[in-house]
C-alpha cells in the first residue's frame, strides 16, 4: 500500500473511533509495549511531509522506549476493519530537542497534533499551561510501511 493510501485509510478509521490507536514500541528487553493514545495525520512541521502524530506525558515509559529505539507502530481499528502504521519517530518537546523547532513551533506543534487527533480545547492557553507542566513531547512516527486486512473483509472466529 503507498502511503497516500495507507494515510487516507489511517484517516477514515481514525475518525471513525474518536482516533484512539494502540501504540507499540519496544522495552529494552526487545518486548513489545503497547498504550492507547490519541493519534492523527498532519504535516512534519520542518519538512512538509504527512507524518502520523501523538502527544506523550513527559515521563512515560513510552517515551523511554522511543529515545532508546525511535521506531513506532500505531494501529487504528473501527469495528473489524484496522490498519498499522510503521516508520521511525522523531520526538519534539522540552526533553527532546528537534533541530529546526523552537519552543514556540513546539507548542504549536503540540495543538496541531491535538485538533488533527479529534481534539478541541475551550481554553488554549491551559491547554498550553497543561503541555508546559507535564513536559508533552510530539511524537512523529514517518511512515514507512502499512499493514491491514482487506476492507471490507469478513471476520471469522476461531473457537
Amino acid at each position: 500500500m503507498d502511503i497516500g493510501a495507507g494515510l487516507e485509510r489511517v484517516r477514515a478509521l481514525g475518525s471513525k473511533d474518536f482516533w484512539l490507536a494502540v501504540l507499540v514500541t519496544q522495552r529494552r528487553s526487545g518486548e513489545p509495549a503497547a498504550s492507547v493514545v490519541n493519534a492523527g495525520v498532519l504535516n512534519h512541521p520542518l519538512t512538509g511531509e504527512p507524518v502520523v502524530a501523538l502527544v506523550a506525558r513527559g515521563a512515560s515509559a513510552k517515551l523511554k522506549h522511543l529515545r532508546r529505539k525511535p521506531q513506532a507502530t500505531l494501529v487504528f481499528r473501527a469495528g473489524w476493519d484496522w490498519i498499522g502504521v510503521t516508520g521511525p519517530v522523531e520526538l519534539a518537546g522540552p526533553d527532546d530537542e528537534l533541530p529546526g523547532l523552537d519552543a514556540e513551533a513546539v507548542r504549536q506543534l503540540l495543538r496541531d497534533i491535538y485538533h488533527a487527533a479529534g481534539g478541541e480545547h475551550p481554553d488554549l492557553e491551559e491547554y498550553d499551561r497543561a503541555m508546559a507542566e507535564d513536559r508533552r513531547t510530539a511524537v512523529l512516527i514517518r511512515p514507512e510501511s502499512f499493514s491491514s486486512n482487506p476492507s471490507g473483509a469478513d471476520h471469522v472466529d476461531s473457537e
